[in-house]
């Protein structure tokens, strides 16, 4: 069997697709899978001794996916299939053609039969979950798109026991509903499932059904689907129905050459903890534990500590029209992300987009915090910027005669009971923060560039009087340099 499709394909992909209207691109969620990709999605797949294969590909675009499985068996690459059956789901019409003449070729030269399913996978699967299940293998490139919480798809999807926020989890979650025990599932998604609030329910149904067997990184965020200008990191993740957990292998490659590919085993412990109600999945880059992990003083919670974090709650664009450029009679001081740089708050400043200053008012009275100390880290970053978080130090005497303070949306708050922390507290907090142990702990879990309140309120810190220590550190310093954080919170947390 000597078929080899997947560059044909992968050809066709490149002509097509750049002529395909963008705006049904972005209302489906489509983003095509380059050859490189699809070939390594193919070859994760673990030897198997199955007679029958049954593939289930969702979402199957013009078929690269399938051609590379399909390569990969008739190349009588461990997967010693006597026979193949393929379901693939496409609900492009423009794509439909090509994918039917794709495994059409296959056809004619294999001990293969297919089906092409124009409906709506969501639809369509949610209703096999009540059958038994048939497939033993899945390929997936799901759409990426967000299911708004009225619509037709986010009901059907709890009718079939699914709470899920974006089209791919869906697609995964109800792929892993229809597979046989012990049936693997090969997926290529973006990295945000790993942590956040919203895509817990979904963690817990992966984890409950299936093992982890592999997570595939890519470093450089932009290069696996490059001709889409996709941003989102994306993994590609190999599940097993029913399967006893055990190591997970992590593997990466700077880009979809995958000339520098790298991989590791680490233990199931050190991806989700076991302690860890939210299920967030940690990615180590590296088989040694992380500085934090390591660290005997860094073990207490912010309960423990005594703080709490949340989200600066002023939504600016629900109450513009209480939001000025400057102070002026009633307004008080708005802080934005662009008004911090390094542990310092930069107040007022020019150019800030919405202002500097919000009205005080029946209506925006409830949003605000009395003015304080406090630690402020920004919830968006770019993934290439040096630190994943950046916190800062919100001063009161920044603020002379001012009772209160807003804080932005975009910014998450430390705070005792919505207060100003003590001095101390506050800049060993920030110190703390911006050293490079907690970067690197950090960009192990998060692969987007949210830094949400729950992120933080779920890493371990140090202790509160070590965290004062390192403050009344900070405050004898002119400046503070990486390697002096480094060294001075090394020093104290051990």
């Amino acid at each position: 069997m000597a078929v080899q499709l997947l560059e044909h394909t992968d050809r066709l992909r490149r002509s097509v697709a750049p002529a395909l209207p963008a705006a049904r691109k972005s209302a489906l969620g489509q983003f095509m899978t380059p050859a490189p990709v699809a070939r390594f999605m193919a070859s994760i797949f673990p030897p198997t001794s199955l007679a029958n294969c049954y593939l289930l590909d969702a979402g199957a675009g013009m078929g690269s996916l399938s051609c590379a499985f399909l390569d990969r068996w008739a190349a009588g690459d461990q997967l010693h299939f006597d026979k193949v059956e393929v379901e693939a789901y496409e609900i492009d019409g423009a794509l439909r053609g090509h994918l039917e003449q794709t495994l059409a070729n296959y056809g004619g030269q294999l001990p293969l039969t297919y089906r092409i399913h124009a409906e709506d996978f969501i639809h369509a699967a949610a209703l096999q979950t009540l059958r038994p299940r048939r497939f033993t293998h899945a390929i997936l490139n799901p759409p990426y798109k967000k299911i708004n919480s009225l619509s037709a798809h986010r009901s059907i999807l709890r009718q079939a026991g699914i709470e899920t926020v974006n089209l791919y989890s869906a697609f995964v979650a109800l792929a892993l509903a229809l597979m046989q025990t012990n049936g693997q599932l090969v997926a290529i998604i973006p990295r945000s499932f790993c942590n956040g609030p919203y895509y817990r329910p979904f963690r817990e149904f992966i984890l409950r059904r299936a093992a982890l067997r592999q997570i595939h990184l890519f470093d450089s965020r932009t290069k696996a689907f490059q001709d889409d200008d996709v941003l989102q990191e994306n993994v590609i993740i190999r599940i097993e129905r029913g399967g006893i957990q055990g190591a997970v292998t992590i593997s990466n490659s700077t880009d979809d050459s995958f000339s520098d590919l790298e991989s590791h085993e680490q233990p199931f412990e050190r991806i989700v903890f076991p302690d860890d109600p939210e299920r967030f999945i940690h990615v180590p880059t590296a088989p040694g534990h992380n500085q934090i992990e390591l660290s005997e003083g860094v073990r207490s919670t912010l309960s423990d500590v005594g703080i709490g974090v949340s989200t600066g709650p002023v939504v600016d664009f629900r109450l513009l029209d209480h939001i000025r450029q400057d102070l002026g009679p009633d307004a008080v001081p708005l802080l934005y992300p662009a008004h911090f740089c390094s542990l310092r708050t930069e107040w007022p400043k020019e150019g800030v987009k919405r202002g500097n200053a919000i009205q005080r008012n029946s209506e925006t009275e409830r949003w605000l915090y009395p003015n304080g100390f406090y630690t402020v880290v920004r919830r968006f970053s770019s993934k290439e910027e040096p630190r994943r978080i950046v916190a800062s130090v919100v001063r009161p005497d920044n603020f002379p005669d001012v009772e209160v303070l807003g804080f932005e949306n975009h910014l998450n708050v430390f705070h005792e009971n919505k207060k100003g922390l003590p001095e101390s507290l506050a800049y060993g907090l920030a110190v703390f923060l911006n050293t490079t142990a907690v970067d690197d702990h950090f960009r192990r879990f998060n692969g987007h560039t949210q830094v949400n309140a729950t992120d933080l309120r779920l890493m371990k810190y140090p202790d509160r009087a070590t965290l004062i220590a390192l403050g009344k550190w900070a405050q004898t310093q002119a400046t503070w340099t990486q390697a002096m954080m480094d060294e001075q919170t090394q020093r104290l947390t051990g």
